[in-house]
Formats: structure tokens, sequence, C-alpha cells
């Protein structure tokens, strides 16, 4: 597999991985770009079958982290800052547990230690590798965004609704099947690195109830609510960078 990455700020900065959700690429970021890179080294990158990184057939969450280490190696990172966003967040929950000697802290947005339910992924992926992208595209606004957010910023939400419609179809059904096998519930208690938790106030998908429990069994963990759905970090794009940079530079 070919890991497509990018790299914005000083490069005697400190380095600030970041992690991208189902369905969309290093691209999501672009709003926190700015006000991120005047701080770090910020490293973006594609998840495995998303973006220009391509897919290498089944996937789980242990090889998502996995993908994380190898690209710090690969780039000779020692150690870094960790925010994710959705999987991506789940992710930096995997980083958490079994790798955190790599990080300083984490961030993990719009999560949760299961995401949704097996029976589910597994139905979204079958029905991708059937029916192609428009299957899972034609709900995704409404996951996704406030229908305010929808009403005042229409452009913003069709852009990346195409970029989901127009993604490799194997490699979101694939991704579908990792989020199915993922659970960490029996493991975030025992998480003893610095975690900063971003919920959606209006999240449907990953909930104040997810963002809770992460809250309660992680240890030290702080916990900060955004007025925005899904994609808090383009709902609430300033904030979000406040809430980022404030918590890695504190």
């Amino acid at each position: 597999m070919t890991l497509h990455y990018q790299i914005d700020g000083p490069e005697n900065a400190p380095v600030l991985v970041l992690s991208n959700s189902m369905g969309t690429s290093l691209s999501l970021w672009q709003p926190q770009i700015q006000a991120l890179s005047a701080y770090f080294r910020v490293l973006r990158y594609d998840t495995h079958g998303h973006g220009q990184t391509t897919k290498r057939g089944k996937v789980t969450l242990a090889q998502l982290g996995e993908d994380v280490i190898a690209l710090l190696d690969h780039l000779n990172i020692d150690k870094a800052c960790f925010c994710g966003i959705s999987v991506g967040g789940l992710t930096g929950l995997w980083l958490a547990r079994f790798a955190p000697e790599r990080f300083y802290g984490f961030a993990v947005a719009n999560t949760a230690a299961k995401i949704g339910d097996q029976a589910s992924w597994l139905s979204r992926a079958r029905a991708v590798r059937q029916e192609g992208m428009d299957v899972v595209a034609a709900g995704t606004a409404d996951r996704w965004f406030t229908p305010t957010f929808r009403q005042h910023s229409p452009e913003v939400v069709d852009q990346l609704v195409h970029e989901l419609t127009h993604m490799d179809p194997e490699g979101y059904a694939e991704g579908c099947e990792a989020l199915a096998a993922a659970d960490l519930r029996a493991e975030v208690s025992a998480i003893t690195a610095p975690v900063l938790i971003i919920a959606g106030e209006y999240d449907p998908v990953t909930t104040r109830v997810d963002a809770d429990f992460l809250h309660k069994n992680i240890a030290g963990s702080q916990c900060v609510t955004l007025p925005a759905s899904h994609l808090s970090n383009v709902e609430a794009a300033d904030e979000f960078a406040s809430v980022v940079l404030s918590y890695f530079r504190g």
C-alpha cells in the first residue's frame, strides 16, 4: 500500500498528525491548516482506500493504527501529537492504548469506542459493492451536518458529498468491515495517555453518550462539546482549531 500524505508548517515545529473520517480525504482538514500550521508541522494523510492512498485488501483497526506508526517511522518522527475525527478518532484511541510512547497526546473528535453496530456496517459494505457509492451518499449530508449548516453552506456540503460519491467503493467497503469488527470498549479504561474528547452537540452518529463513555473511562481525559453534527471540524471550523491548539499548546 502507498500512503499519501501532505505536510504543512515550519520544519522545526512539533508534529501534529491529522487523521480523516470515512468517506473523506486529507482535504477534510483544510479549514484548520492555516491555524494549526502556525504552531505545528501538520502531517495529514489519506487513510486506507481513501483519497490517493491505495487499498490493500481486508483491513483492521490495528492496521489503521500501524499505518500511522509506519508513516512516522518513514519520516523519522520519534514523537507527535495526534488528532483524528470519526474513524480517525477511533484510530487515535487505538494508538493511545497500544502505542502511547510515540505521542505527546491525542485529540479524538466525533468518535466512540465502538462506532455503530456490526450488522449495519456489513450491510453497508455489501450495498456499496453491489450498487456503488450513490447508495451511501444519499443520506450522508443529513448525518454529517445540521440543517442550518446545510442551508447556509451548501457548496461545502456538496463538495464533500461529491468526494464521497467518487471514492473507490472497495476501499470504502473495506473501511466498513474494519469498523464492523472494531471495538475498544473493553480497552479504553487502560489508556493513560493525555486525551481530549471533542463531541458534536447534534451528532447522530457518535453521540454525546459515546463521548461521555470515553470521558468516564479514560482517566484524566478532557471533554469539549462543539455546536456541530458529525464533521465538527468543518461545521465549527474555528472553534475546532481553537480547542485543539489550546489543548496541545497548553
